[in-house]
């Protein structure tokens, strides 16, 4: 039996930022994952595929609105399918390239499913039936997890998906309902509709996605409307109907929806089952997820648990962190957990991204906040690119003129958040909202849009 420093069990973001951690800081190290490839969820079903669809999506949906291309666009006909295919290239591509980080580290990579027989052992069983026990000084468990099925469901039926199947559609749908308006609802909503798909989003609250900025709430709502998607709040489901053709969605309110397809978004659920948490004393949660401490150690110490099977955040990013930090703990070398503020990134069309509190939560602390926006019609490279939707918004605290939070809605507002999320993270009152003011932006760029909303916000200071 072989003995290592540490095993990662799973190889998505937290498992790849725990594994390269241990190995490059002189651990022997094995990661083990259940599917035939590495990259976990992320790579697989869950961030990768869904944003080069939605990549995709947009440039034909930039081109097909574009005078300069209209010509042409009557003889370029894109489906469903087609974009999945592009979707695998960059898979395959992000595949090899993770397994080159791993082999060039030493670190291992085992084939199979992992289960603890007891706290320092694990029995990894292959495809083929075939097994191996492992052990190790320390575990981090990194399985992350999978869409939520309620049993009354089924989703065996080829016209009811989740996140993961939806990828395996061979058709563009003509119609379909997407129940659950949580982000990846919300994504799939942007995807399908510029296909040109009849949906309905089905929102089991009275608002899509709460914890964002009241304002960008409102502006997503609005044009995922204006794009023609039906947006039903505070709707639950009473029963799943299927037939050849199509699925029947009968809500508890009576309303009765019909489409070709229902895209189940509603909830997710740990990886847990099987991992043999029984034969270590320490159980998963009612959400088949792992509980841990400040450093991500789970009841057992030397049994660490990082990403989305630990629960929220929830993010890629924050799971490749969390890995990074258990291994550190491990190392001795560090002590660390995430930063207070974590940037969020929503890949609907417009897009979404902010980082720290929204002007609710400020008016709720009673911080004396004050705010300054930039629209992006306003900005030449928007006006550019012809995406002059959205704007963003800095909520600065307007005694101290210390940046607060950042909430940005439009093109790029992925990439532009970063700009404002280093300057916050500034330490001794350097993060400052006047630093925009007195930086030179190139232009024409859609940074400038900092100098806008710094100028805006400041003035509105001094106008009382």
């Amino acid at each position: 039996m072989k003995n290592y420093d540490v095993v990662v069990i799973g190889s998505g973001p937290g498992g790849e930022g725990a594994a390269m951690t241990a190995a490059k800081n002189g651990l022997s190290v094995a990661i083990i994952d259940r599917e035939d490839e590495i990259g976990g969820g992320c790579v697989h079903w869950g961030t990768i595929p869904s944003k080069v669809l939605r990549h995709g999506i947009q440039r034909y949906d930039e081109f097909r609105n574009s005078p300069l291309f209209q010509p042409a666009m009557k003889y370029l006909d894109i489906e469903y399918p087609d974009m999945l295919r592009a979707a695998q290239g960059v898979v395959t591509q992000q595949v090899k390239q993770r397994r080159a980080f791993y082999e060039r580290n030493d670190v291992r990579i085992i084939d199979g499913h992992a289960s603890f027989l007891d706290p320092n052992t694990v029995r990894v069983t292959n495809a083929a039936g075939n097994t191996e026990d492992v052990s190790a000084k320390h575990f981090i468990i990194a399985v992350g997890t999978n869409p939520w099925q309620p049993n009354d469901i089924d989703f065996d039926h080829p016209r009811v998906v989740d996140s993961n199947s939806v990828l395996l559609l061979d058709e563009t749908p003509s119609s379909i309902i997407i129940y659950g308006a949580g982000v990846i609802g919300c994504e799939y909503a942007s995807i399908f509709r510029h296909l040109g798909c009849k949906l309905d989003l089905v929102n089991t609250r009275d608002k899509l996605l709460s914890f964002l900025d009241d304002e960008i709430i409102d502006a997503l709502s609005y044009h995922l409307r204006d794009q023609g998607t039906i947006i039903r709040h505070n709707e639950t489901y009473d029963r799943v109907e299927t037939h050849d053709d199509g699925v029947t969605l009968h809500l508890k309110s009576g309303k009765k929806l019909h489409s070709d397809y229902l895209l189940w978004a509603q909830g997710r659920t740990g990886n847990t089952d099987g991992l043999g948490l029984e034969n270590v004393g320490c159980p998963a949660n009612s959400r088949k997820q792992l509980d841990v401490n400040e450093h991500y150690q789970t009841c057992v110490d030397h049994i660490y648990a990082v990403g989305d099977v630990v629960g929220f955040p929830g993010l890629a990013s924050a799971s490749y962190d969390q890995g990074r930090f258990a291994a550190s703990h491990i190392l001795g070398i560090d002590d660390r957990r995430l930063v207070e503020h974590i940037p969020t990134g929503i890949y609907t069309s417009p897009e979404i991204s902010s980082i720290g509190p929204t002007e609710r939560e400020l008016t709720e602390k009673q911080i004396p906040y004050e705010m300054g926006h930039a629209l992006f019609r306003s900005l030449a490279r928007a006006q550019i690119v012809k995406s002059p939707i959205g704007m963003l918004k800095i909520l600065f605290h307007r005694e101290t003129y210390q940046i607060l939070g950042i909430h940005c809605f439009g093109y790029q507002a992925s990439e532009i958040v970063h700009i404002g999320q280093a300057i916050m993270s500034q330490p001794n009152g350097a993060n400052d909202i006047r630093y925009f003011t007195d930086t030179t932006f190139n232009y024409p760029t859609m940074a400038e849009a900092y100098r806008v909303a710094a100028l805006n916000g400041i003035n509105r200071v001094k106008a009382r």
